[in-house]
């Protein structure tokens, strides 16, 4: 199992440590920063780029690249591509409108992914200060306590948090929000699709679900929720990394309530 590799271990504390110092800097920056610096550019109308999603990537970037030297890297503003030995796959700032604004739904995803499988996953949770992690097979954690995905069974007694972006229809959002009501679930935008997830992994919600979402935003949480029992459906990872796709990771008991979130 990757849990036991010890190339795997060694990541993986490396990236829990690399997420919470990055996570930190970033909160602290938007604390001291002129709020009229952050924004400097728009990459579509929901989209922005900031100084300190630079800054942030930058940094991870530049701390994996030194400690293995070997591994590929590809992030969300900086690019890169994937490398046959290994590589990661890094959102610096998951949540960036919120990050600019003050709302504290924002996090640090960092996975890494080694002969086409994600193997790791590291989440730092702004709203907490807590980093999320999970390396395949090995359980996911908040910190150092385990976690579980909702034993939720009853539709009705559900919660989920919903991701939408103007790059898909809002027409088809609003079916899905439709049929999640007839069904019986309440739902939450919380506008980071990687808090969503580990949302679900802790077992706070019972769903997180969009109909397209880039590969950065959603490796790391996706793996931490499966490894906390609940069950995902997305596309195949080639896929994911080349053009992004539908993502939808549920309790267990909730899932086969929910098939017409398909990839």
């Amino acid at each position: 199992m990757s849990a036991s590799d010890p190339a795997i271990v060694a990541r993986l504390g490396f990236a829990r440590d690399l997420a919470r110092t990055v996570g930190r800097e970033a909160e602290a920056f938007r604390r001291t920063a002129d709020p009229a610096s952050l924004s400097v550019s728009t990459k579509s109308l929901q989209d922005f780029v900031t100084v300190a999603d630079r800054r942030a990537e930058d940094s991870i970037r530049s701390a994996l690249a030194h400690a293995f030297p070997e591994d590929g890297f590809l992030g969300e503003e900086t690019g890169g591509a994937p490398a046959a030995s290994g590589y990661w796959v890094v959102d610096p700032i998951d949540g960036t409108s919120n990050y600019i604004r003050g709302l504290r739904h924002w996090g640090v995803s960092i996975a890494f992914v080694r002969e086409g499988v994600v193997r790791i996953g590291c989440v730092f949770d702004a709203a907490s200060g807590s980093v999320y992690s999970a390396a395949l097979g090995g359980g996911a954690y908040c910190e150092d306590q385990a976690i579980s995905a909702s034993t939720r069974s009853v539709p009705e007694e559900a919660l989920a948090i919903l991701g939408y972006s103007r790059r898909t229809s809002h027409a088809a959002f609003q079916a899905t929000v439709a049929r999640l009501h007839a069904l019986g679930f309440d739902y939450r935008r919380l506008g980071s699709a990687s808090i969503g997830l580990v949302r679900v992994a802790a077992g706070v919600v019972d769903l997180y679900y969009e109909a397209h979402v880039n590969c950065w935003d959603v490796l790391a949480g996706a793996l931490i929720a499966t490894e906390a029992g609940a069950e995902a459906r997305m596309p195949p990872l080639e896929r994911m990394v080349t053009e992004g796709g539908m993502v939808a990771v549920a309790a267990p008991g909730l899932a086969r309530r929910l098939s017409f979130l398909a990839a």
